[in-house]
């Protein structure tokens, strides 16, 4: 089984959390940790911007990326929301178990 460790920032806590509680209602990620006070420096439309922003980690399985995807492109606020998935390559068993028991099977 292969897992991920994926990785968005919302504008605000409202829409940080009505999407983490979509996702993990949903089945797509098993654990969605909130990090508030993220000050993101980034370039947009020829412009340097600074914003403060919401990271959100999210464990789930490499089967679920693109029901994911699709949801963040779905509810996401931004344009062209952040995702960035990081492939998970060890872990303590019973939390990847408990991933596995906890998001739905896609296949």
């Amino acid at each position: 089984m292969s897992y991920l460790l994926l990785l968005t920032t919302c504008p605000n806590e409202t829409t940080a959390q009505q999407l983490a509680h979509n996702l993990v209602k949903n089945e797509l990620v098993a654990c969605i940790n909130l990090l508030p006070q993220v000050r993101s420096i980034f370039k947009w439309q020829g412009q340097v911007v600074e914003e403060n922003e919401i990271l959100l980690l999210m464990k789930t399985r490499q089967e679920c990326y693109t029901a994911v995807e699709a949801m963040l492109q779905a509810q996401h606020p931004y344009e062209i929301p952040e995702l960035i998935a990081l492939s998970i390559e060890q872990g303590l068993p019973d939390y990847l178990q408990w991933i596995d028991k906890t998001v739905k099977k896609t296949s």
